[in-house]
């Protein structure tokens, strides 16, 4: 598999050889920000005056954001960086490691904001073991991590699917609050990481394109199929009904 073969020229960048992995290193590059760029001042007002159903789905929302960038960076550190040996690939992901960080910093702040009650705050960041649901999305993620016989193509669609699939449902109820004027800070913040997660899923998708061994249609159908199971279980859990227009 070239983008695996052991690589004598991967510690210097040029010359370019992949130059549409480059380019979409240079554009994560162009599209760097940083949490303290956020000004969630106003967001608490707002937050009082939301209704507990409101509330409840965005802290289950945050929640799932919280530990999801951590899961994303343990494959990127464990398995992709150590895998690949495409120099354009490594900095693109050395940047999105990068970004996770920016990403799960600014999560742990919205919960922190938003939420007084220490016990409810605690429960939240321990999303990962407090909520079946959260747990779900996390253990399949884990899965894939762990799972020394998967081949690096099976990981890259199911890695995709995290940050397209088990990412989009999340961001789009959070579009929803924007579309009504609600929580100026969480929504722009959203729109930042929306936007930063479509890349991370474009690049994977780039990265299984450039597979000369991919993984059958089969596979990739079962490993999306399984993804969207996943989401629409969560979605059901943490979005009530009653929320009309969603």
């Amino acid at each position: 598999e070239p983008l695996l073969k052991e690589n004598p020229h991967r510690f210097v960048i040029f010359p370019i050889q992949y130059h549409d992995i480059w380019q979409m290193y240079k554009k994560a590059e162009a599209s760097f920000w940083t949490a303290e760029e956020v000004d969630l001042s106003k967001d608490l007002q707002h937050w009082d005056s939301l209704k507990d159903e409101e509330r409840y789905f965005i802290s289950h929302v945050l929640a799932f954001f919280a530990a999801s960038d951590g899961i994303v960076n343990e494959n990127l550190v464990e398995r992709f960086t150590q895998e690949v040996q495409v120099t354009e690939a490594r900095c693109f992901y050395g940047f999105q490691i990068a970004m996770e960080n920016i990403h799960s910093e600014m999560y742990s702040l919205l919960i922190d904001t938003y939420i007084k009650d220490p016990k409810e705050r605690d429960f939240l960041f321990n999303a990962i073991e407090t909520m079946p649901c959260v747990k779900k999305k996390a253990d399949w993620a884990l899965n894939w991590i762990g799972d020394k016989n998967a081949q690096y193509g099976e990981r890259v669609v199911a890695f995709a699917a995290v940050e397209g699939i088990f990412f989009s449902g999340s961001f789009a109820s959070i579009f929803w609050l924007k579309k009504r004027g609600l929580m100026p800070g969480l929504t722009f913040s959203n729109e930042l990481i929306s936007r930063d997660e479509g890349l991370h899923c474009d690049f994977a998708c780039l990265m299984f394109k450039h597979l000369v061994n991919k993984p059958s249609e089969e596979t990739v159908k079962k490993i999306i199929v399984n993804a969207v199971a996943i989401e629409q279980e969560f979605l059901t859990d943490a979005l009530p009904v009653k929320l009309i227009g969603m």
